[in-house]
């Protein structure tokens, strides 16, 4: 059986994320420093764009960098900042060949300069790209985001731009960083752990969980396509029974 053509005659998800987990640990078990996994990561967030792309997938978010990330040791944070940076510079190409758009979302205005200018640079590049909507995660973290969102909100309130009493889901999700983009209905983590680690968490109420025990540097688009047909393979109640569906 061909899987992809099977993937390819079933529903595709519209929006897929990704906690791409794993790369220290594969790092050491080839017997490298973790920044050496970082640099094999790349590779594999480079594959996963173009099988995404070829899919039709209209957003892929990446859990690239967490707010929790920072209290790494130094020098893996700053290699990683650098790494990111000169990746971004180097796929811009591929991005435009491709017809991708980038996006950013999280705390950007914490990361250094030269990342945040490198990131604005692609992402303006590409704001007129109509295939795949590539969002990276940076400095981010769920519950900041909620955070944030309920300080907007209560200043609105304040300012008499907002009637508390039109506070809804919908409302809220438009003071959230990715207000415009479709909740995930496909959530993959490498690597075997099966947490969230504060990744999306008001837009993932109801999206369908994938895990498998790759290291993400090993995680490539046969891997991605198992996951998708995974999904086709579900029922997707949303609270009804399945009678209702």
């Amino acid at each position: 059986m061909d899987i992809k053509l099977e993937v390819l005659n079933g529903k595709i998800p519209e929006h897929v994320a990704i906690i791409m987990d794993g790369n220290g640990r594969w790092a050491k078990q080839q017997g490298n420093e973790r920044v050496f996994g970082h640099k094999q990561g790349v590779k594999s967030v480079k594959n996963i764009v173009e099988i995404a792309s070829e899919l039709k997938i209209k957003f892929l978010t990446l859990y690239a960098f967490s707010t929790e990330n920072w209290s790494r040791p130094k020098y893996e944070v700053d290699a990683l900042m650098a790494l990111l940076v000169s990746s971004i510079h180097s796929e811009l190409n591929l991005l435009i060949k491709n017809n991708v758009r980038l996006k950013a979302i999280g705390d950007i205005n914490s990361l250094p300069t030269e990342v945040i200018n490198e990131l604005n640079e692609a992402i303006n590049t590409t704001s007129k790209n109509t295939g795949l909507t590539l969002i990276l995660a940076l400095s981010y973290s769920a519950r900041w985001e909620i955070i944030e969102a309920v300080k907007n909100i209560v200043k609105d309130v304040k300012l008499d731009k907002l009637d508390i009493n039109n506070i809804n889901d919908n409302l809220f999700s438009t003071y959230l960083t990715t207000k415009n983009i479709p909740d995930p209905e496909l959530l993959i983590r490498t690597s075997g752990e099966q947490r969230i680690s504060n990744f999306l968490l008001w837009q993932i109420s109801y999206t369908e969980f994938y895990f498998t025990e790759k290291l993400w540097p090993d995680f490539g688009k046969d891997d991605f396509i198992n996951a998708i047909f995974a999904f086709q393979n579900r029922k997707r109640r949303f609270g009804k029974t399945g009678e209702q569906i």
